[in-house]
């Protein structure tokens, strides 16, 4: 291997010893990121996440299906990267 290929290694090992992967289950609460395409009239004291949201399916892939608290579906999945935990 070439020098810059053990590196490039090294470096991805010392990143992902500090990567904690977020795992979740079915019933968890969680709050998703608005999406910064919406204008909002507050400017930068609008809200940066909207919910709760109950996780009603979490998918291997990190794709989750969330509902209301009405127990009404979101349209579509979302991902784990745009929402986090809720702690009331």
């Amino acid at each position: 291997m070439s020098h810059g290929q053990i590196y490039q290694s090294r470096v991805k090992n010392a990143f992902d010893k500090r990567v904690c992967p977020r795992k979740f289950n079915v019933g968890d609460l969680v709050l998703k990121k608005v999406s910064q395409a919406q204008k909002d009239h507050r400017g930068k004291w609008a809200p940066n996440y909207e919910g709760p949201f109950f996780v009603k399916k979490a998918f291997s892939g990190g794709a989750l299906l969330l509902m209301n608290m009405d127990d009404k579906k979101l349209p579509s999945l979302m991902n784990s990267n745009i929402v986090k935990r809720y702690c009331a």
